[in-house]
């Protein structure tokens, strides 16, 4: 499923940029792995932002399975909180396939919707069954010219266009967000931040990608200007 980004409106009837990270929306929800096979369970995790704070990753409170309803069962919580999904048998996978109309041969696609705590924000996330996959590895992230990935902090200059790249295979959709600065060409893997004397001069800085499989990774940093 592909992720859009939330676009919220402000009381002054202004829309916020879909790249900026300062306002409340579930940034984006990752399956342990995105598709399992026989005997495999795959975790749920929510990636939420919230005005003025760094993003944060968190349990949701609720989940429910919308599609294929055959396979409820095979959702369940942890007793430290954690939802995870659960292969369903051979049986009921193709139970799903016919309620579906799909392919014997296709891993079958199962709809979650969750709830969070914070905001009651609310998102949709599909988890396979019937196959493996793997979240994706980000590879190198490249800022102003500097391999970033083991970076936590991050120092730029002000009124300066600052180069970011990720090299990520198989893409299918890249979202750079920032609320420090303006972000430009932020849904290509070549984009470009700058901040202005106006902008916020601290904030953070991130990187979400989603493979053609479903899967999702993402990095953020604590950014300044110097």
């Amino acid at each position: 499923m592909r992720w859009t980004l939330l676009l919220l409106v402000a009381c002054t009837n202004e829309v916020d940029p879909a790249w900026q990270l300062s306002h409340d929306r579930v940034i984006a929800v990752s399956m342990t792995p995105p598709h399992i096979a026989a005997g495999e369970m795959s975790q749920v995790n929510g990636l939420l932002g919230r005005v003025g704070d760094a993003p944060f990753e968190v349990d949701p409170v609720t989940v429910t399975v919308e599609s294929p309803t055959s396979l409820m069962s095979t959702l369940s919580q942890t007793a430290d909180g954690h939802w995870q999904v659960t292969t369903a048998s051979d049986d009921q996978l193709v139970a799903a396939r016919t309620e579906l109309m799909i392919a014997a041969d296709l891993p079958v696609p199962v709809s979650l919707r969750m709830v969070f705590a914070y905001q009651s924000l609310v998102a949709h996330k599909l988890v396979y069954m019937g196959d493996h996959a793997d979240n994706p590895s980000l590879g190198a992230v490249m800022i102003d010219g500097v391999d970033a990935t083991t970076e936590s902090t991050l120092t730029v200059a002000a009124v300066t266009d600052i180069p970011l790249q990720v090299d990520f295979p198989e893409v299918d959709d890249i979202n750079w967000l920032t609320s420090c600065g303006s972000m430009h060409d932020f849904d290509l893997a070549k984009a470009y931040l700058r901040v202005e004397p106006e902008d916020p001069q601290t904030g953070t800085l991130g990187v979400v990608v989603r493979d053609t499989q479903g899967g999702v990774a993402w990095q953020f940093w604590s950014i300044s200007v110097n």
